[in-house]
């Protein structure tokens, strides 16, 4: 039988993070790592899902009978992983009424070619590869299970660097050029764990305050983000943005709690306190990492689509 591949690219917000739910423009980069989607048609009406992580590992196997998609039959906690694709699959055959009506089933493959816990899209590429492969409305799939902005929805589907913004809740996609001169400077060092967008998105909530006054001014700096033509007036504008981010959500920077020694400039990227931190250092930073605990740094080079 016939079998389909899907490709969706994960994602890295360089800046707006939480306020672009409220309107801001955020600068956001798709990176090298995604994740694929191959789809085999079966003679049984169920959907036999297995997904692979970066190292060649099955991290989940599962069988779902097509009545129990039909029904949202879901018998477990809400939140786990058979409970996400028993909503996301559901929510496709709303909107897609072929899908599980052909008297045909699926063997559903999974591939990261990133850890899974590294938090560079695995909810958000694997949505996306639904929804290629079922002709849905990716932004929508999104926002019935996950939700979100979107932004990483954009960036699995674009082969550069974009900026993006809600606009009376429709997602607004502008392709960009983001090649700063100074890139072989900038880094990406993961803090050894996965945040949850979801708890991560409800604390913003709690803590947003007064942000009418806040959005221009993050829309300001993602603009000098892009205009910065050296690595000291690029740490300027991380600073700053920090900063702001620092006192709407009423933490400490990631500098301020982690690394108040370091020689560089750090910015939090997407959810705060996890994931991946953007780093700015006119030397190398691995050294100084390293002996902290945090071994995976990623050159820009070597993580963002050129």
């Amino acid at each position: 039988m016939e079998k389909t591949k899907y490709y969706s690219n994960g994602k890295l917000l360089l800046t707006g993070e939480y306020l672009i739910l409220d309107g801001a423009k955020g600068l956001a980069v798709p990176s090298q790592y995604g994740q694929s989607l191959e789809v085999t048609p079966t003679e049984t009406e169920t959907i036999y899902w297995t997904g692979i992580d970066a190292d060649g590992c099955i991290w989940y196997e599962d069988e779902l009978s097509f009545e129990t998609i039909i029904n949202k039959t879901i018998t477990r906690e809400t939140g786990d992983t058979r409970s996400t694709l028993i909503e996301l699959l559901h929510f496709c055959s709303l909107n897609n009424t072929a899908f599980l009506s052909q008297g045909k089933g699926y063997k559903l493959t999974t591939r990261l070619t990133f850890p899974r816990k590294w938090g560079l899209g695995t909810s958000s590429t694997l949505v996306n590869n639904l929804a290629q492969w079922l002709d849905v409305n990716p932004y929508r799939l999104l926002a019935e299970t996950f939700g979100g902005s979107g932004y990483d929805i954009a960036c699995a589907q674009h082969n550069q660097p974009i900026l993006f913004h809600l606009k009376n809740e429709i997602a607004q996609v502008e392709n960009i050029v983001f090649d700063p001169l100074f890139k072989d400077s900038l880094y990406f060092i993961y803090l050894n764990h996965k945040q949850s967008s979801k708890t991560a998105i409800q604390s913003y909530m709690n803590h947003r305050g007064r942000i009418d006054k806040i959005i221009p001014k993050i829309n300001l700096l993602t603009k000098q983000f892009l205009r910065a033509t050296s690595l000291d007036e690029f740490s300027n504008v991380m600073l700053e943005h920090e900063a702001i981010m620092s006192e709407v959500l009423e933490m400490k920077t990631v500098q301020e709690a982690l690394f108040m020694d370091f020689k560089g400039t750090l910015k939090s990227l997407g959810a705060w306190g996890g994931d991946f931190i953007l780093c700015a250092s006119d030397t190398p930073p691995h050294d100084y990492f390293f002996k902290k605990g945090y071994e995976t740094i990623i050159s820009y080079h070597d993580m963002v689509i050129k």
